[in-house]
């Protein structure tokens, strides 16, 4: 079954890098992309990863998975260059965008000490927002993703040990906020320094030039590759969310809200 998964994982990078010409050559400089769940980061990963010389590698499968146990940077780099190896973008800067990418940042940057990391950062009401439509931290979901972790209230292993069971009961608008409050401390506290570039979603129309000279790319490309953005989520916590929710959110995470300038 292993087995299976790494080369299901292989094959849908190796649809991606044959797009983008496999090169002869093992490419370090890799790209992370960090943030809550619903904050662009597949969006900026596709962007990044249709970018010359870069491949977008998704949410690898078996990468995603092991996350939760928090892998050494020795066990990271063996599975994603299992994966790389298989789909053929081992000559390509790959760009891996799981987004519980935010909670192992530091392990990551070891594995790969040429690897960059883009941050991307929204405003935790429309994430809230997001989220709850999606309906992942929601108490009546049962299920799972395609890694194998649940959906629904159960503690993630990003929850504080000792409010776990505070997790559990919390509404479902104070668990997205907590979801979102965790991943973007998470990012912000991995020690990245200059390898890490943040990247606001409500500015994603106007950073290719911000975005390329961080990256080495080439800048006409950028803007190409961000010109599909819209904006027309951008403060939907305004007519979505009910004062009920919003009093859970800003309960759970208006300090972080407040630092940040969202309020």
């Amino acid at each position: 079954m292993k087995a299976l998964i790494y080369a299901f994982a292989g094959l849908r990078v190796a649809e991606r890098s044959l797009v983008q010409r496999p090169r002869f050559r093992h490419e370090e400089r890799l790209v992370f992309v960090v943030g809550c769940p619903r904050s662009g980061t597949t969006f900026i990963g596709r962007a990044i990863g249709g970018l010359p010389g870069f491949v977008d590698l998704g949410e690898v499968t078996p990468w995603k998975a092991a996350l939760p146990t928090r892998p050494s940077a020795g066990e990271l780099r063996a599975i994603l260059e299992r994966v790389r190896l298989i789909g053929l973008a081992r000559g390509l800067r790959g760009v891996e965008q799981t987004p519980e990418n935010s909670h192992v940042l530091g392990e990551i940057l070891e594995a790969y000490p040429q690897a960059l990391a883009v941050h991307a950062l929204r405003d935790g009401r429309d994430v809230v927002c997001s989220l709850l439509e999606r309906g992942w931290l929601n108490a009546e979901r049962a299920g799972s993703d395609d890694a194998g972790l649940k959906y629904g209230p159960e503690p993630r292993f990003w929850v504080e040990p000792e409010r776990r069971e505070e997790f559990t009961q919390a509404s479902d608008a104070r668990r997205c906020a907590w979801a979102w409050r965790r991943y973007v401390e998470a990012a912000r506290s991995a020690g990245a320094g200059e390898r890490l570039l943040e990247v606001r979603y409500e500015s994603f129309a106007g950073i290719a030039e911000e975005l390329a000279g961080f990256l080495g790319a080439n800048a006409t490309s950028a803007h190409r590759a961000l010109d599909g953005f819209r904006d027309s989520s951008i403060g939907r916590w305004q007519r979505d969310l009910t004062p009920e929710q919003l009093a859970d959110v800003e309960a759970e995470a208006g300090a972080l809200l407040a630092e940040l300038g969202y309020t």
